[in-house]
């Protein structure tokens, strides 16, 4: 009883410790960083054990990205063998890649040893491909089919984020004996939810909860309480659509099989959240023309993964800027209109701008197909023109008032009704028509809807502007 109560006061002062690194912000607190930055540069082994020992994975990660680069590698010296290799799968790529490089292949190879399967595919993957064979040389044979198998599938695929550990029992064992060997095995996986059945070429035939274990008598064979593997997962599956089946089905684990249905790998929870994280923030990413752009990137490959998108922006714009030339005879003419265009720019681009995003996103889920798809754009279509209206009612009012000139106030109106509409279609059905082609709608989609409610907007804007003129001339 002392034991426990020992153990519990324990687990309390560690979860303790760890709310104490945090400020009331989620940042490490600075007096903590003062702490380990003043260990690191004594040189004070003993005191960076202590306080890093028990913090968790994520924990780590944080407290490595807050470090300065050379504080962030001298920590790992420091620590050496006790530094937790899984608090790479918690910090940005370039940090990652970062420490990585400043470390010995022995001692990689070392520290991924101690890790699942997937986390150390995911440490090993940045590294260049001699790299990587000098690591695997260094592990135990089976340890090292295991890696070398699911680095070769290709990226972003559930045969790269799966993982090789798993439990797996023939159909004709008994719960008894599945129970006893589950007890007795020190190589299975520290964590599991299912336990898979296999023929003896490893083809998958069902699986069993473990659930279902315990509620069944150990006499009763494992074919009778086994249930099929609906959702099984082919290695070269998409890591984005393999997380699609995790949502869709609920599911806290699932199997991976390779082209011949034989059981390779289990993906689990833990690593379909990360997936879904990492796809979200890749598509928020590639809508702003930046790449796959992190925070701890250098200012040259920064710089580098936005231009390209920039210099497509620019050439829209001289797309834009052309138009406005057309009309120099107009805008001479009536100054007002120079004032007026950039309202027009920007309430379409921003109208473009709210569809493209909801259609990127309902492409990204699936939720927009073929069989919606006229619906959806008929909606768009509505509310594009609703919404030109009451902008257009409010933007007349003013811009008759201000120039002290109804007639302008009804031009720009019209233009805004104009403009809505083709902000709505353009949102749409760019992303739509980019999607067909088979390119990723998020990429590109902004910079396109931006350039067509520009350009229409303008040309509806100024057309009717001159016509006005015109008509008001031919009146006089």
């Amino acid at each position: 009883m002392e034991d426990q109560d020992e153990k519990t006061t324990g687990a309390r002062a560690a979860e303790d410790s760890h709310a104490d690194i945090y400020g009331e912000d989620g940042a490490i607190l600075s007096s903590f960083l003062a702490q380990i930055g003043a260990a690191i540069a004594d040189r004070d082994t003993l005191t960076l054990k202590r306080e890093v020992d028990d913090l968790h994975q994520s924990e780590l990660g944080d407290l490595l990205e807050a470090l300065h680069p050379e504080q962030r590698r001298a920590l790992v010296e420091l620590l050496g063998a006790d530094f937790d290799f899984s608090a790479l799968t918690e910090v940005d790529e370039a940090i990652r890649r970062d420490i990585v490089d400043n470390l010995p292949n022995a001692q990689i190879a070392q520290g991924v040893q101690d890790l699942d399967s997937d986390d150390a595919v995911y440490i090993l993957e940045d590294l260049e491909k001699e790299d990587q064979d000098e690591i695997l040389s260094q592990l135990p044979f089976t340890e090292r089919i295991r890696l070398r198998r699911s680095l070769a599938y290709p990226e972003e695929t559930a045969g790269r984020r799966m993982q090789t550990e798993f439990v797996a029992v023939p159909p004709f064992w008994t719960i008894g004996q599945t129970i006893d060997y589950m007890r007795e095995d020190q190589n299975l996986p520290d964590r599991f939810s299912q336990i898979f059945v296999i023929d003896p070429s490893f083809k998958l035939l069902g699986a069993i909860d473990l659930d279902q274990i315990l509620r069944t008598k150990r006499s009763v064979k494992v074919e009778e309480v086994m249930h099929e593997t609906r959702h099984a997962i082919p290695a070269k599956m998409d890591q984005e659509e393999a997380a699609r089946e995790f949502e869709q089905y609920d599911l806290l684990s699932a199997a991976v099989v390779d082209e011949n249905d034989r059981l390779v790998g289990v993906l689990t929870i833990d690593d379909v959240v990360d997936v879904i994280q990492q796809e979200a923030e890749e598509d928020l990413l590639r809508m702003g023309g930046v790449g796959d752009e992190e925070l701890s990137d250098s200012i040259f490959s920064t710089s580098r993964s936005r231009v390209p998108w920039l210099l497509v922006n620019l050439g829209t714009a001289f797309i834009s800027a052309s138009v406005i030339s057309m009309f120099g005879a107009t805008i001479e003419e009536m100054v007002a209109l120079a004032a007026l265009m950039p309202i027009v720019a920007s309430l379409g681009g921003n109208a473009g701008t709210q569809t493209m995003t909801v259609t990127v996103r309902a492409l990204a889920t699936r939720d927009l197909d073929i069989y919606n798809a006229g619906r959806v754009i008929r909606r768009e279509v509505v509310v594009g023109l609703l919404n030109g209206m009451l902008i257009a009612a409010i933007l007349g009012l003013v811009a008759g008032l201000w120039f002290h000139n109804p007639d302008l106030g009804f031009v720009i109106a019209a233009a805004m009704i104009v403009n809505m509409l083709a902000a709505a279609l353009g949102g749409i059905l760019i992303p739509l028509f980019l999607d067909r082609l088979g390119a990723d709608p998020a990429i590109s989609s902004s910079i396109f809807t931006t350039m067509i409610t520009d350009v229409i907007g303008f040309l509806a804007f100024l057309s009717l502007a001159t016509w006005w003129l015109h008509l008001g001339a031919g009146a006089g």
